[in-house]
């Protein structure tokens, strides 16, 4: 199957990507024949890489503090999650470009996985009073890491089933020609349209549950401000590789700009909202600073 799609693959691109990137057509589905396909394509890998090592900062301070479910709110992660889920399916159906469905797919698996270390330690910090921790701890995880195999292999069996009509819309040399400001949604885009606008819906929601907690506890201990750095540099990259992409031949800058509104809100729109959180950890680390000197002197007089 994969040596047929990749002879698939190479055959089209002499035809359908003339003067392209041959790798990048083979291994992303992407045409890329001048520097603003060429950059889209180096944002996108950039914000997946921020993606990918945007979870471990918290994943260590998890691990160290212990104290994920009091620091983090489980609502965070559910939105989080919900917003994910809906973006990998709203991306498939939208037939958006490649990376941005890589991107969604690798974002399902990272909520998953931070979702269960969440129930994890919800569940440790509990075992004192629950004899059965272990045996919840050991089912919970289970079946996370079963719904995550079972998302990871469907996004690649219905990867491969829609890689050579990709191909064919993403080509460059398309027929059809034609300038109109807008085009026409079907009905499999206005599905995958809907369904992206409530994943942006739920990113932005997601961010509120955390900031209300940082504020309710004036403390962001236990939460990895790399988590957020990260997260703001991936959201920043991933936006500006979708804006820097060329139209498909035919389609123009409108056109392309409202296919792609969702997802970009969803990106974008969050920033100002992660940055507030960002402001948390400046605001509550300098007011969590004097209180430690305050404790230290307190401690030293009665030691005197």
């Amino acid at each position: 199957m994969s040596d047929g799609l990749f002879k698939l693959n190479t055959q089209n691109f002499s035809s359908l990507c003339p003067n392209g990137t041959e790798w990048i057509w083979v291994g992303l589905g992407e045409c890329t024949q001048d520097a603003r396909d060429m950059a889209s394509v180096i944002l996108g890998l950039l914000s997946i890489v921020c993606f990918m090592v945007s979870s471990i900062p918290q994943y260590y301070s998890s691990c160290k503090t212990g104290n994920m479910d009091s620091a983090l709110s489980i609502w965070f992660l559910l939105f989080w999650l919900a917003g994910d889920s809906c973006n990998l399916v709203g991306s498939f159906l939208a037939d958006q470009l490649p990376l941005q469905i890589y991107t969604a797919v690798y974002y399902v698996i990272a909520d998953l996985l931070m979702l269960s270390m969440y129930l994890y330690y919800k569940l440790k910090n509990k075992r004192a009073r629950r004899r059965d921790g272990a045996l919840l701890n050991t089912v919970s995880l289970l079946c996370l890491l079963g719904i995550s195999s079972s998302i990871l292999s469907f996004s690649h069996s219905a990867q491969d089933d829609m890689m050579p009509t990709m191909f064919k819309g993403r080509a460059l040399l398309a027929i059809e020609e034609t300038n109109s400001s807008v085009q026409p949604f079907t009905t499999k885009e206005i599905i995958g349209f809907t369904i992206g606008s409530v994943s942006s819906v739920l990113y932005l929601c997601s961010r509120l549950p955390q900031i209300f907690k940082n504020f309710q506890r004036k403390s962001t201990e236990g939460v990895s401000f790399f988590l957020f750095a990260l997260v703001i540099l991936g959201n920043t990259t991933y936006g500006i590789s979708v804006l820097v992409k060329n139209p498909e031949r035919g389609q123009g800058e409108t056109s392309y700009m409202v296919h792609h509104l969702p997802w970009l809100i969803g990106s974008l729109g969050t920033l100002s909202l992660d940055l507030v959180i960002s402001l948390q950890f400046l605001m509550y680390s300098k007011s969590s600073q004097p209180s430690k000197d305050t404790d230290e002197e307190t401690a030293a007089l009665l030691q005197n």
